[in-house]
């Protein structure tokens, strides 16, 4: 059983940046892929980023790719989401979501098991 809690959301303005953290209950958050998703007002949920069990391998959606970092700290059971030049179509509440042991972090929110409540990131323009 993991518990994610994620923190950070806020407001910003357009070009600005926010760091989200997902902290993870459990001494096996090292065994874990981590996954960031975001869900806007009216839209489907869309994945963002994950990061595999090991740190090895990254994947981001081709709308955030090169504005936004995803990074974890297993000493720390925390995976992080930095995300600079915020854009408004980036507003939405953002939620991490953790899956056992996957080589390559699934872009498909059905593979993942655990989910955190999510946070709010609204960027204004």
């Amino acid at each position: 059983q993991v518990q994610l809690v994620e923190s950070g959301g806020g407001l910003v303005q357009a070009g600005g940046s926010l760091r989200l953290s997902c902290a993870a209950s459990g001494r096996t958050f090292s065994s874990y892929t981590m996954g960031w998703f975001r869900q806007a007002p009216g839209k489907e949920r869309e994945f963002v980023a994950g990061i595999s069990w090991r740190g090895g391998v990254t994947v981001y959606a081709d709308s955030v790719r090169g504005r936004f970092t995803i990074s974890r700290d297993d000493a720390k059971n925390t995976v992080y989401l930095q995300m600079n030049s915020l854009k408004p179509e980036d507003t939405a509440v953002y939620s991490c979501a953790a899956v056992f042991v996957a080589r390559i972090p699934p872009s498909s929110s059905n593979e993942y098991d655990y989910w955190g409540q999510g946070t709010q990131v609204t960027v204004s323009s």
